[in-house]
């Protein structure tokens, strides 16, 4: 087998979830997020799409993409997470400065407006968490200040749609720390996607927003997945979905592969080395999303008793599937699919032929695997260079 995977021999695999990650992003989960969400609009279902034609040449029963390219207008799974807790957040501090209880609706009105503008939310982001933060600030009349690292491309940045925009130094880790002083120093409200030691309820909301895709995947199948690859930056969201389908599923919960970049395998290195440890920060990979170095702590303590492999792929890997998605064989629909939301039918390309890494993780014939395309091309110029072709090419 192939060292680039790594099966969980770790003494909490298997172990039930606490009861606090539970109610986080368990079975209950969607339930609770809905009517939040819900202060956008109406809630479309995106969609999943049948790949027959690469589930042929990856020699599976069935392969399924959950599109969230189209989410909420934002071009990624990350709407679900953000804005969600930036609402949750606003209503408790509404509440308190009111001094009693207030509806999901009363969040929109002209009384909590005019309290919003009292109230500054900020974040660190490799992109989409970030855009997904101004969102729910701006729907609420909130102001937002996110945090970028050197690596984030002008055309991640100029999407964020933020009040203010503030470049940092290093790495998305620096970044985080740097949203964490400005917050603790100007009394902005931190609405991070990781979590570390005393930092964990905001996080956690974040990842609850995310279970709305999976509670609509598996309506959306006939039958559950034996399989599911999820892409992994920090774990947040390879997490949620990871714990939601352990406890809606229980014993049927699919096969859990987590899959990130070479240059940027933190969760694949703590399960190596029996916890949650840093990487240092090398060359940059063009899965700018899941560049990152420090597993989410809340994430962390999921996938080691969730996920049954962790893998990584490479710079080609994931260009190779985001190809695979704009010029299918077989019948199967273009689908413009980001360097980091391709990651995941990337870990599934990238064993294909491994016979010893198909039998442990038990891929075969029978199949019946999930994959989750997580943004769209939110670097367009990028997108093209990979791919030949503007992503409006691709989809008409």
């Amino acid at each position: 087998m192939s060292n680039r995977v790594h099966l969980n021999t770790l003494p909490a695999f298997g172990s039930p979830l606490s009861e606090a990650d539970r109610a986080t992003v368990g079975r209950s989960a969607p339930d609770l997020v809905r009517p939040f969400l819900g202060l956008w609009g109406p809630i479309e279902t995106t969609p999943l799409i049948a790949l027959p034609g690469i589930a042929a040449e990856a020699d599976v029963g069935q392969l399924f993409l959950k599109n969230e390219a189209l989410r909420l207008g934002q071009g990624s799974f990350k709407a679900l997470g953000g804005a969600y807790a930036v609402m949750v957040l606003f209503k408790r501090l509404l509440e308190a400065h009111l001094g009693g209880e207030v509806s999901v609706a009363q969040l929109l009105s002209p009384t909590a407006r005019e309290f919003a503008r009292t109230v500054t939310v900020c974040c660190a982001t490799d992109g989409n968490h970030g855009k997904s933060v101004a969102a729910g600030a701006r729907l609420l009349g909130c102001r937002s200040v996110i945090f970028v690292h050197q690596g984030v491309s002008d055309a991640r940045t100029q999407a964020l749609g933020a009040d203010e925009i503030v470049r940092v130094l290093g790495s998305y880790d620096d970044s985080v720390t740097e949203s964490e002083r400005a917050a603790q120093e100007k009394g902005w409200h931190l609405v991070s996607d990781t979590s570390w030691p005393g930092y964990e309820e905001t996080p956690a909301f974040v990842g609850q927003g995310y279970t709305i895709l999976s509670d609509e995947a598996l309506q959306q199948m006939q039958a559950p997945p034996t399989h599911v690859f999820l892409q992994a930056g920090v774990g947040g969201f390879a997490g949620s979905i990871a714990g939601y389908l352990a406890d809606r599923l229980g014993a049927a919960k699919p096969v859990t592969i987590i899959v990130e970049p070479d240059r940027a395998a933190c969760v694949i290195a703590s399960a190596r080395a029996g916890k949650l440890v840093s990487v240092t920060p090398g060359e940059p990979t063009v899965m700018a999303m899941l560049e990152c170095f420090t597993p989410s702590l809340i994430a962390w303590r999921i996938l080691e008793k969730t996920a049954d492999a962790f893998m990584t792929v490479s710079e080609e890997d994931a260009k190779q599937a985001m190809r695979a998605l704009a010029f299918p064989k077989a019948g199967d629909p273009p689908v413009v699919a980001g360097e980091s939301g391709a990651a995941g039918l990337a870990g599934l390309l990238a064993i294909v032929g491994d016979k010893d890494a198909r039998a442990a993780i038990k891929l075969d014939k029978d199949s019946r695997v999930l994959v989750i395309n997580t943004e769209t091309a939110t670097d367009p110029a990028s997108y093209e260079a990979i791919v030949g072709f503007s992503p409006e090419r691709i989809i008409h």
